[in-house]
């Protein structure tokens, strides 16, 4: 986790200094150069889940599956990946890095807030990570639930960072700065869940 930590400074470092890199550009250039109708919807509906109010949505309401069936920590853990919007925010008004631009990208799906890091990114890693975990800490829940819910997280892991270069959301460095956080996310969570007895 220290060696993620200091990737996320070195690459917010760069991001600070070469706002608009090389290396963003050619990569936007690479995701989007295969343009469908069928394409774009298939990475709307991959980003579909971490925008307002279906991510809330999402995180409530997984949290309350989990009450009805007695799991009160996991359910208090699951509401908790939202602080990960918080860190976002924090994290976007203090680089406060513009998002792509029409003239440079094509800007599929517009938003708002600042670009660095990929608030998208953070959560999917988060949310959809910390699911993970309970999906094999839990081995009452049926062995086929699990693993189809498990590789269905997994899925949208990492099918999310192309989702944001493709739309024109984001830079190659913003989806990069996301994962990293969200792993550094994801991994207090965890270790907390794993070590607590609350509740």
């Amino acid at each position: 986790m220290l060696a993620v930590l200091a990737g996320f400074i070195l690459l917010t470092v760069f991001v600070l200094i070469f706002p608009s890199s090389f290396i963003d550009r050619e990569f936007s250039e690479e995701v989007q150069e295969h343009q469908y109708p069928l394409l774009d919807t298939a990475m709307k509906l991959v980003s579909w889940f971490g925008y307002i109010p279906a991510a809330p949505i999402t995180v409530v309401g997984s949290a309350l599956l989990f009450l009805c069936f007695k799991y009160k920590r996991e359910a208090l853990f699951l509401i908790m990946t939202l602080l990960s919007s918080l860190v976002s925010t924090i994290i976007k008004v203090l680089v406060n890095r513009p998002r792509p631009s029409d003239n440079m990208v094509r800007v599929i799906v517009k938003t708002q807030q600042q670009s660095f890091p990929s608030g998208h990114v953070i959560f999917y890693v988060t949310y959809f990570g910390f699911l993970v975990i309970l999906m094999y800490r839990l081995s009452v829940i049926p062995k086929t639930m699990r693993y189809l819910v498990a590789l269905l997280c997994l899925i949208l892991i990492f099918t999310i960072p192309f989702s944001r270069v493709y739309l024109g959301a984001h830079w190659f460095t913003d989806v990069t700065a996301g994962f990293l956080v969200g792993l550094l996310c994801l991994y207090g969570l965890g270790a907390w869940y794993l070590k607590t007895n609350i509740l």
